[in-house]
């Protein structure tokens, strides 16, 4: 089950406040911020917004 659309438009990253947005395989949450580029993982179609949790991509 994928996240509803309307809480993706009010998620923002922990770290800078920026937008999220989904990855192909819906199985992460990616900063849209370059500077920031952290990646947050969903879990049981949950995302784990914690920032001790999440990973860089660049």
């Amino acid at each position: 089950m994928p996240i509803n659309p309307e809480l993706l438009e009010i998620l923002r990253c922990p770290q800078c406040r920026s937008e999220v947005e989904m990855d192909d395989q819906q199985t992460r949450l990616k900063c849209v911020n370059p500077d920031c580029s952290l990646v947050y993982p969903i879990r049981d179609d949950i995302p784990v917004m914690l920032v001790t949790e999440a990973t860089t991509e660049k």
